[in-house]
């Protein structure tokens, strides 16, 4: 399989992703204090927003290349 095609394919999976599920939370362990062997560890979460354009852009470009790398001269 040509290395366009499957560039393609992951690009337009990623867009069609990011088009159903734009927000996703990342999880972080910070620690907060520490005295000796103990430590004080806080859990933060950090949400993340992908922008409808972008992901429409992703899913355009994915397909484009997917449909040129199908159909070019061998």
């Amino acid at each position: 399989m040509k290395p366009i095609v499957m560039i393609g394919a992951i690009l337009a999976l990623l867009g069609l992703f990011a088009l159903a599920s734009p927000v996703f939370t990342t999880n972080q362990t910070k620690n907060v204090a520490t005295l000796g062997d103990l430590k004080i560890q806080a859990n933060e979460q950090t949400s993340h927003t992908i922008p409808p354009v972008l992901s429409g852009a992703a899913l355009i470009v994915g397909l484009a290349l997917l449909a040129s790398g199908l159909y070019q001269k061998r």
